[in-house]
């Protein structure tokens, strides 16, 4: 059975920071890009940053120079550290596994929630 399970949301001040881990079970975690996707009320859901497979990394414009993703495939667990937080920010983050050759096999998440205060 496949889990990913999200950890470190909670409430900060805006400029403040915050690292997202997400840990993953049941799945070849090399083989598969990561990305962490958020969801605002009232809006879509959107994909903040990328890492493929083989390390290589892309953001969302809004949050360039804020946030970085990281990978740790000897503990199947990505990470997203986020600086400089701000209210726009606001939103349920979502860990998303994308396997790099088999692109059917797509897993999310449950969310972690992460509110900036002004």
């Amino acid at each position: 059975q496949v889990q990913l399970v999200e950890s470190g949301g909670g409430l900060v001040q805006s400029g403040g920071s915050l690292r997202l881990s997400c840990g993953a079970s049941g799945i070849i975690f090399s083989v598969y890009e990561m990305n962490w996707y958020r969801q605002a009320p009232g809006k879509q859901r959107e994909l903040v940053a990328r890492i493929t497979h083989l390390g290589s990394t892309n953001y969302v414009d809004s949050v360039k120079g804020r946030f970085t993703i990281s990978r740790d495939n000897a503990k199947a667990t990505v990470y997203l550290q986020m600086i400089n937080l701000k209210p726009d920010d606001t939103a349920i983050y979502y860990c998303n596994a994308k396997n790099a050759m088999v692109a059917t096999s797509v897993y999310w998440g449950q969310g972690t929630q992460v509110t900036v205060s002004t």
